[in-house]
């Protein structure tokens, strides 16, 4: 499809604000989506270690270590949830859900309870960490880790159809605007075979149909057409005599 010269720069205008818009849009959406999953998960976890906290007051005050273990072990297949560990007062490792052992990056790191620990172990991957106190931090402190990637996965899975969406849109307007230039360009266009028409001297012949439609327009093109019309009889000397204004004005 030609694109008449005339609006091709505001065609790469046309493509330039419909890529500002798409991309600028894709940011925000995925900032947004990111902020608030994220935001979500770490919500969620933080819940879960207060539920743990809260059931496991007596169970370690009776030192019943089996059943801390048990209560763990189930908290730890809800989905996104990678490892779960529990200290006491003495930052001693009452249970925890790694296999073989707990990592030596949990091991020498330092505890603070309350706060959300960005976490890379070694063989595992990326993780965000988030605790509790076991009351108020008398008895010890729960600790969950949430798995970066799963994180991502669901990130991705909720933007993936509003970008789907939006590339749509994209192509959609990129050719419904390639339409519309065009279909705006069409009058130029006739306009433009009308006065080559001119030029050539063929206005003598009877107009083809094109002709006389432009000729009829009520637009801003029809009054050109016309207008060229008019300077293609005054300037034409053998049509003086059929426009006597014309002629008195020379």
């Amino acid at each position: 499809m030609k694109i008449t010269r005339l609006f091709q720069r505001t065609m790469f205008g046309i493509f330039f604000l419909f890529l500002l818009i798409g991309v600028s849009t894709s940011v925000v959406s995925i900032y947004s989506v990111d902020l608030h999953l994220t935001s979500e998960y770490e919500e969620n976890s933080r819940d879960i270690a207060k539920t743990i906290a809260d059931a496991s007051v007596d169970i370690i005050l009776n030192r019943d270590l089996s059943s801390l273990q048990s209560l763990i072990d189930q908290f730890v297949e809800i989905q996104g949830i990678s490892y779960i560990y529990i200290v006491n007062d003495s930052d001693e490792y009452l249970a925890h859900t790694f296999v073989p052992g707990i990592p030596e990056e949990i091991l020498e790191s330092e505890r603070r309870v309350g706060e959300t620990v960005t976490r890379n172990l070694a063989g595992m991957g990326d993780f965000v960490e988030v605790s509790s106190y076991i009351l108020a931090g008398h008895v010890g402190s729960v600790h969950i880790g949430m798995d970066v990637s799963h994180v991502a996965l669901a990130i991705q899975q909720a933007i993936g159809n509003q970008i789907y969406l939006i590339a749509i849109i994209f192509f959609v307007g990129i050719f419904a605007s390639i339409w519309f230039v065009n279909f705006a360009a069409k009058p130029i266009n006739s306009l433009l075979d009308y006065a080559v028409t001119l030029a050539k001297q063929e206005a003598e012949e009877e107009p083809e149909s094109s002709s006389k439609r432009i000729l009829t327009r009520n637009d801003e093109v029809g009054h050109l057409a016309r207008l060229f019309q008019y300077f293609s009889t005054v300037t034409d000397p053998d049509k003086l005599e059929d426009n006597p204004k014309a002629a008195e004005n020379e």
